[in-house]
């Protein structure tokens, strides 16, 4: 198992420091399922720092890969590893349930 990264959307401010259309926000999902189907998922909204825009990319030129790589800098390793901890943990608690819902007839 290995979480996957992905980015729903971006928000932007439209015009800063004579750049256009800076990404300031990005919501996000992190997501895995195991061989047997069990699924775990967090998603968040992170800012993005705006005081350095010396590596701007315009936002027609912005890739998936991009948006996900400025999320995990401005979390951190720590941040990165606690969502895929998390997600990791809804799986195991999904193949060793503590608990449950029913009826015994």
């Amino acid at each position: 198992m290995a979480a996957t990264w992905s980015i729903n959307q971006l928000d932007y401010t439209v015009s800063l420091d004579s750049k256009t259309n800076v990404v300031t926000n990005i919501h996000w999902d992190c997501t895995d399922t195991d061989a047997d189907g069990n699924h775990g998922r967090t998603y968040g909204s992170q800012g993005i720092p705006t005081d350095d825009l010396s590596s701007f990319i315009a936002y027609g030129d912005i890739t998936e890969a991009n948006a996900i790589a400025w999320v995990k800098a401005a979390l951190g390793d720590d941040g990165v590893s606690d969502q895929e901890d998390t997600v990791a943990a809804q799986i195991a608690a999904l193949k060793t349930p503590v608990s449950d819902s029913g009826k015994p007839w």
